[in-house]
């Protein structure tokens, strides 16, 4: 078991949290919960030891192991995938060497009646006991099949770790994490870099493998399958639910009810109390009934109803110019890098007003294509746009492509043109941004802050054909949901790049599956194409044993 113990955190003078206190047990699978700045991942890199409180403490047993998977991080480029990933198994195979150093020095030294012969023998006993009490595996099968449960190939695992993108490189970490069975993982937004398979498997992990879990994340319906337990971080102060993230959802609601209940109760009180001290003050005969209420409401403890996010992201999309009836055209589309084939002979078509979703393994394809439509690549066969096809684009990267050097003010004052400049401050607030938050440096914003940032840029143009690639990406779950809102009332025609089920849920209503240098089209929504999905891997499978 590990405990965090009276857990304060102070900035300048301000309290993010106070004595915060739980337990985490074998098994716990933790949602940890609460509006951006609540102080989540703060919490996090406490346990995992990165920071430090202002007071309090994490208790662990002497030999427990905690892993713990930032939002970002940096590995070194000095090894390939397979060699980087099983360094997962550093310590073990180090504990195997002295060992093996240890012995040789009993085989040649003859001071059988030493102390230091002693204490070797002793070294021998006490790492010994350590090394052959961790179960026997095969190490190298091991990191072969988590690799490729989180997307890689088998022709990735001698290729240098720096050639891979961030998101790659994510993957390669949780790779290590999982590998190492730790005694509990800690996962800051884990699943912003995974596609849909990825992401059903890690779930499957993290149900059937780990020890106990505690998870930051946007993704709705990845928290539902993975936790048992939902801790809320809020003004401060932590509430711990034995549920799961939609359960808790309403227990907080009923939990709020009452404290306003109750709040609502105590202010008629606490009126009822001043208006009797207001009319009879200065009256001798109620002079100690007087000075009594006056004490009543000095001793009174007030009540506090827990904050709820009423910021409004007002979201919505200026109406969209009338295309062409079939936006996007494309026939016989084939794109390599040298001798390396994406996709070949890949046909589609788009017609006005669909909202489509590529879906897909990472490097399959789907990014390649909206750089194609929108002319940044060269390709081979015929790709056409329909009449007055006017792009909104929203790229992986495009919160990374703002100036940090502007204040977000700034940033949207330098593209805004004609009568929306006078509704900056309007637009920025409608987007969460308001007070001094205005004339933050873009440098300074957290990645949900940034992502906002860029979707205002996009939508300050009307556009009819939304092209967004992982627009979810650092956005809270609340934000998400705004977004997707805001995405079904667009008339426009959509083509959305997205691992997220729970986003694409009821927004996307046909899916073109990118995987063996394919384009498939599926006629259906998100959960239709899941269902079958597992039925062909369900066969594939079979197939495989049949060999």
């Amino acid at each position: 078991m590990i405990s965090v113990d009276s857990l304060t955190v102070e900035f300048n003078g301000s309290a993010l949290f106070s004595n915060i206190t739980f337990n985490i047990n074998e098994n716990d699978r933790i949602a940890l919960m609460g509006k951006n700045g609540a102080g989540k991942s703060t919490l996090l890199k406490i346990i995992a030891g990165v920071n430090k409180p202002t007071r309090g403490k994490i208790s662990a047993p002497k030999d427990a192991v905690i892993a713990y998977l930032p939002q970002h991080l940096l590995i070194e480029d000095d090894s390939n995938v397979f060699e980087e990933t099983s360094k997962a198994f550093g310590k073990i195979l180090a504990m195997k060497k002295q060992i093996d150093e240890l012995n040789h020095a009993l085989e040649t030294r003859t001071d059988y009646e030493s102390d230091e012969y002693s204490k070797i023998i002793e070294q021998v006993s006490d790492l010994s006991e350590k090394y052959y009490s961790i179960e026997d595996s095969n190490f190298d099968a091991e990191v072969e099949k988590t690799l490729l449960g989180l997307g890689f190939l088998r022709s990735d695992f001698t290729r240098p770790t720096k050639e891979f993108s961030g998101g790659w490189r994510m993957r390669i970490e949780l790779a290590k994490i999982l590998l190492q069975k730790p005694d509990l993982i800690l996962l800051d937004e884990p699943t912003n870099h995974l596609d849909i398979e990825s992401i059903q498997w890690l779930e499957d992990f993290l149900v059937n493998n780990a020890k106990a879990v505690i998870v930051i994340s946007h993704d709705k319906t990845f928290v539902d399958n993975i936790t048992n337990r939902t801790i809320e971080v809020t003004m401060g102060r932590i509430y711990d639910y034995k549920a799961t993230y939609s359960h808790y959802l309403q227990l907080r609601k009923e939990r709020r009810e009452q404290q306003q209940k109750a709040f609502d109760e105590q202010q008629r009180q606490i009126a009822d109390i001043q208006e009797f001290i207001d009319r009879f003050k200065g009256t001798y005969s109620k002079t100690l009934q007087v000075q009594s209420r006056v004490k009543m409401l000095e001793k009174m403890e007030i009540l506090e109803v827990d904050e709820v996010d009423t910021s409004a992201l007002n979201l919505k999309f200026p109406p969209a110019p009338r295309s062409g009836n079939y936006p996007v055209i494309v026939e016989g589309l084939t794109k390599k890098y040298g001798d390396h084939t994406v996709f070949k002979d890949a046909s589609l078509t788009i017609e006005r007003g669909q909202k489509i979703a590529f879906v897909g393994k990472n490097g399959e394809g789907k990014s390649t294509l909206v750089k194609a439509i929108m002319g940044e690549i060269d390709y081979e066969g015929r790709l056409q746009m329909g009449h007055n096809s006017m792009i909104g684009y929203f790229a992986q990267n495009q919160a990374s492509l703002l100036d940090e050097d502007l204040t977000v003010f700034q940033t949207i004052d330098n593209i805004a043109v004609g009568e929306i400049r006078t509704k900056i401050k309007d637009i920025l607030g409608a987007f969460m941004f308001s007070g001094d938050a205005i004339e933050k440096k873009v440098r300074v914003l957290s990645g949900g802050e940034k992502t906002r940032l860029a979707m205002i840029k996009l939508l300050l143009q009307p556009v009819n054909l939304l092209i967004l690639d992982e627009p979810t990406n650092h956005l809270d779950i609340r934000t998400k949901d705004i977004l997707k809102d805001a995405l079904k009332a667009f008339d426009g025609t959509l083509i959305l790049v997205s691992h997220d089920r729970d986003f694409l849920d009821g927004l996307a209503t046909k899916v073109f599956e990118f995987g063996n240098k394919r384009i498939k089209e599926h006629f259906e929504d998100i959960n239709g194409f899941l269902r079958n999905k597992k039925m062909e891997n369900l066969r594939e499978i079979e197939r495989k044993g049949v060999k």
